[in-house]
């Protein structure tokens, strides 16, 4: 299974970890496309609210371009760039060709989905 993860005309494939938090997100996404708002964060990450609490299994980590991962229960986050902090891995998007343009520099809309 992959994730597809559209950020504007942008579509990415993501491979998903296998944890109780994706499994959760995953659910999510059976019922509907998750649509979250994203703000810039510190030059590196977009961040946004998921709605709701799924549950982490947090470990510190070193994030590259690419990784998405649950912060603080509620809050997806993707990266552009890398930060070491406690989080829960959710995926890592398979090919980054775009990946900054598609970002930009201000909030984006980003829709999850389950891809092929």
């Amino acid at each position: 299974m992959k994730l597809q993860v559209q950020i504007g005309e942008h579509t990415f494939t993501a491979t998903p970890e296998d944890n109780v938090a994706v499994d959760a997100f995953v659910g999510m996404m059976e019922e509907a496309p998750v649509v979250i708002r994203m703000s810039d964060y510190s030059g590196f990450e977009k961040v946004g609210s998921l709605g709701t609490s799924l549950t982490s299994d947090n470990s510190q980590m070193t994030t590259q371009a690419g990784d998405i991962v649950l912060y603080n229960s509620s809050q997806i986050v993707i990266f552009y760039g890398s930060n070491s902090w406690s989080y829960t891995r959710i995926g890592k998007i398979d090919d980054l060709t775009g990946w900054e343009d598609a970002l930009g520099s201000g909030d984006v809309t980003v829709t999850f989905s389950i891809g092929g």
